[in-house]
């Protein structure tokens, strides 16, 4: 989620497997293409509650809760959930879905 690192397309590819999905929590569907090639600038959000569950032991879920800071408007608030699978000697992230928390 670190703008920076978002830049370096060989780590970001790294850690993308080849089958990776987004469900954005804009309601958009994210392949790996278009997170390797984004359109848009982000900035880091605050993530908090982050917590990871094996699965099976090839397998874990990672979920979090995300804060966006929007300039002028209220923070946006969503809750995160990713699917990160080892493979060889590497673990990278196979599904990924964010839902946004409507403003209280």
């Amino acid at each position: 989620m670190d703008p920076v690192f978002l830049k370096d397309r060989s780590r970001v590819s790294a850690l993308l497997a080849e089958d990776f999905r987004e469900f954005g929590s804009s309601g958009r569907v994210w392949s790996r293409d278009e997170i390797l090639n984004p359109s848009e600038t982000q900035t880091a959000p605050l993530v908090e509650d982050f917590s990871v569950k094996t699965i099976v032991p090839e397998l874990v879920q990672v979920t979090y809760r995300t804060l966006k800071r929007v300039p002028g408007g209220k923070p946006q608030a969503a809750l995160r959930s990713s699917l990160w699978i080892r493979r060889g000697d590497k673990w990278q992230m196979l599904f990924h879905q964010g839902t946004k928390i409507p403003n209280i």
